[in-house]
């Protein structure tokens, strides 16, 4: 008796593996550039961050130098930040510039750094609707010097 030799191949799906490969690994990629756009931002926050320190700092020592702070703020991100500018960084005093109280509150001042952070892949920033993702960071410090008159 003859038998059908086609019905003795067993059909294999060639390419499966293949297609599954191409679709898993797109979303592997997808979130692996996500994980790093995310670390970028982390980095350049925390730059900013230290920057703002090192601002707010050298300010409670001279509350009147606002372009020396702002100096001070750049340079201390601009190994990592060269696009930083001085126009990026406010410095709110509050209170009186020196070193005491106002109306009961340590007299202080706030530096601010706003940063547009650029989404170095093209794929995240259609995804989330913007080709930058903006940062802030700020931190206050209390006016150490110079000593407030005496009324």
């Amino acid at each position: 008796m003859k038998t059908n030799t086609f019905s003795m191949i067993k059909e294999e799906p060639r390419g499966q593996s293949l297609v599954e490969l191409a679709i898993s690994l797109m979303i592997i990629l997808l979130l692996l550039l996500g994980a790093v756009e995310f670390s970028l931002a982390l980095f350049q926050y925390v730059t900013i961050r230290d920057a703002a320190q090192e601002g707010a700092i050298y300010g409670s020592i001279n509350p009147t130098d606002e372009s020396g702070i702002q100096y001070r703020a750049v340079a201390t991100a601009s190994d990592v930040l060269p696009q930083l500018t001085i126009n990026d960084v406010d410095v709110t005093i509050h209170g009186d510039d020196c070193e005491g109280t106002t109306s009961g509150s340590p007299n202080s001042l706030t530096v601010t750094i706003t940063f547009a952070h650029p989404i170095t892949f093209p794929i995240v920033g259609p995804m989330i609707g913007s080709n930058t993702i903006n940062l802030t960071a700020s931190v206050t410090n209390t006016i150490l010097q110079p000593t407030c008159p005496l009324p």
